[in-house]
């Protein structure tokens, strides 16, 4: 009875281990030497954030970082070593964005989960906007072949959504840039565009037609065009075209429908290996002035 019971659960084990393929093109020795140190990239960047109709100066930081991920919880774990098959190498990014416009600032942040070893979209995506009006907050969970949406805010008109949305994220491509560039899908695609642009823009959360393409910008740096014809809105990224591929700055262009143009642009200005988690005391706040915050 034991050893029948030790077969089925073998032959569980192996279907679902055979349910998603492997990443391709991921160097995963190269891959470890750079992200499996105990350390984060923080990348710092000069923002030039356009809202209400005026660019505002600020900062934005993308932080990488690879963490243990469960995949059936789909939040980070306490303690992966008794995770078993449950666990999950993650690639990290959380990205935020900090301005004034006039008397009161906004705060963004934005926190992308992808699977460094499986072939799947972004497992998790969570994007909150703060400002002294109100609150709201995105979760986008990857399930049964789609995202799981919910959607909170302050506003009436949107209240509190529930949504199911099958398509890729434009917020992923970050982490797929950094796995490596050739898993960036490019041509006609269905996205969802950034959950921050959402939230700025207050368009419907759901997928739009873009377009992504590959430009060769000479100097070891390459960088992507995601152009949405629906909406007026082309993004740039550009990187470095060698591992671990360096996001080295991006833009946002917003042709609005009186023909203005808006371009929110962040280049980056220093970045830094660091195991940012244990420098929390007063002695180390002057990490901050050497990164330029």
């Amino acid at each position: 009875m034991l050893t029948r019971l030790y077969a089925l659960l073998f032959f569980s084990v192996l279907l679902i281990s055979c349910g998603t393929a492997s990443r391709e093109n991921v160097d995963m020795n190269a891959f470890g030497k750079y992200w499996y140190q105990g350390q984060a990239e923080l990348n710092v960047f000069d923002l030039k954030q356009y809202r209400y109709g005026e660019p505002r100066e600020g900062k934005a930081v993308m932080i990488f970082v690879t963490e243990d991920f469960s995949k059936s919880k789909q939040v980070k774990l306490d303690d992966p070593q008794n995770a078993g098959a449950d666990a999950r190498k993650v690639l990290k990014l959380n990205m935020t964005r900090d301005f004034v416009t006039g008397v009161y600032p906004y705060h963004t942040m934005l926190s992308v989960f992808t699977p460094v070893e499986e072939d799947l979209p972004a497992y998790k995506l969570t994007q909150t906007m703060i400002e002294w009006c109100g609150q709201a907050f995105i979760q986008m969970n990857w399930k049964n072949a789609a995202y799981q949406a919910k959607l909170f805010s302050y506003f009436e008109s949107e209240g509190d959504q529930n949504l199911k949305i099958d398509a890729q994220t434009e917020d992923g491509i970050f982490n797929l840039i950094r796995l490596n560039p050739d898993l960036v899908p490019q041509g006609d695609q269905r996205l969802i565009p950034s959950l921050t642009y959402q939230r700025f823009s207050h368009i419907e959360l759901k997928a739009y037609r873009a377009k992504i393409e590959l430009e060769e910008l000479g100097n070891q740096t390459n960088q992507f065009v995601v152009e949405y014809p629906e909406l007026g809105r082309t993004l740039k990224i550009q990187f470095k075209e060698s591992f671990p591929f360096e996001i080295v700055s991006w833009e946002e262009i917003q042709v609005k429908e009186n023909g203005q143009l808006e371009s929110t642009t962040a280049t980056r200005r220093n970045h830094q290996k660091l195991d940012y988690w244990t420098k929390n005391g007063l002695i180390h706040e002057s990490i901050r002035k050497e990164l330029g915050l």
